[in-house]
């Protein structure tokens, strides 16, 4: 079933809730079980490009966009659910690609810069950073409040490269010197960072090779490999612990790294052979499961070793693995199951 109208899809902080923002408004879910939480209507907020929860809370930031926007695709927009009613807006000069919330923190990122506020109360411009041209609005952010650092992650001026910057100490017009890490020679197609702050996994527009990085030390952990051609990634998640990465691609493929035990990974059986060079020495998936091909879908991990992905189709697909490598389906449903044509 084609869910037409879904612009965007997104996991909150804990993994355990998801947002749908759509044609028609913005619908929020619980994943376990899979129920929808919130439901809000074209007559509220109009059409929605993109959505932000904090954490469980009743605080969501939405961006419009679409054939039915009712707010401009340049404002970030505070919906307050307890008390049903918009608390807060900010207006940027140019299109908003990003937006990332912390408790403490709000992130928004444009074309080429990241502006990083207070929030939620007062809600006061801390920092401005500029970067590369970064049209799909590559950024992330520590969200855990016992992180050990509040690490920003970004594209870098230098084609490939991640900037870091410690928000942790920052204050109105200061902060840590960014610090750069050439990730990949090519441009950076994905990013993500776990929640202490501690590793970054980045992967390039080649999308074969997903690296993860030390923040502190910015030393390569372990390199994992997706696979032997070229794919556009979806995304990259780390588990709440920080034992496992996933990661899907056009492919139609969910692959789950482990990154503790790093020896559960499959290596290939080429390994000897020195003269095949780095693409035997790159880590394989612990293991896979399939989705719809081509279908943009987002994963996250959910309790006792399993894996979530939802499609942009409004499919839901939930796999357990094992230590073996064995994944078997849990569940699947469609999430989004009424598609009113009138709508769209």
């Amino acid at each position: 079933m084609a869910a037409r109208g879904i612009h965007s899809l997104r996991f909150n902080q804990d993994q355990g809730c998801f947002t749908c923002c759509m044609e028609s408004g913005l619908r929020i879910y619980n994943v376990d079980p899979l129920v929808e939480k919130a439901h809000f209507d074209n007559d509220l907020m109009g059409s929605i490009s993109m959505a932000e929860m904090l954490w469980r809370t009743n605080v969501i930031a939405v961006v419009g966009g679409g054939n039915r926007a009712k707010f401009a695709d340049n404002t970030v927009l505070i919906y307050d659910d307890l008390s049903k009613k918009f608390v807060m807006e900010v207006t940027f000069t140019s299109l908003i690609k990003a937006v990332r919330l912390r408790r403490d923190k709000m992130i928004v990122a444009l074309q080429r810069e990241i502006h990083v506020f207070s929030f939620p109360t007062p809600v006061r411009r801390l920092l401005t950073l500029e970067t590369r041209d970064n049209p799909t609005g590559l950024v992330e952010i520590a969200t855990f409040v016992t992180a050990q650092r509040q690490l920003l992650a970004f594209p870098g001026h230098k084609l490939g490269s991640v900037q870091l910057v410690d928000l942790s100490a920052t204050e109105a017009g200061s902060s840590s010197a960014p610090i750069t890490l050439s990730a990949h020679q090519g441009a950076l197609a994905c990013l993500a960072v776990n929640g202490n702050g501690t590793m970054i996994a980045t992967a390039s527009v080649q999308g074969t090779l997903i690296r993860v990085w030390d923040s502190v030390r910015r030393n390569l952990l372990v390199e994992l490999r997706r696979g032997a051609d070229p794919a556009t990634l979806y995304c990259i998640t780390f588990s709440r612990d920080s034992e496992f990465l996933c990661v899907s691609s056009d492919k139609g493929t969910v692959h789950i790294f482990a990154l503790k035990n790093t020896s559960l990974n499959r290596r290939s059986t080429f390994s000897n052979m020195g003269f095949l060079g780095n693409y035997v020495e790159s880590q394989w998936a612990l293991a896979t499961f399939t989705v719809p091909p081509e279908c943009a879908c987002v994963c996250a991990f959910g309790t006792h070793n399993s894996v979530i992905a939802v499609c942009m189709d409004g499919t839901f697909h939930k796999y357990v693995f094992t230590a073996e490598g064995n994944c078997n389906r849990q569940a699947f449903d469609v999430f989004l199951d009424v598609c009113d044509d009138d709508d769209f």
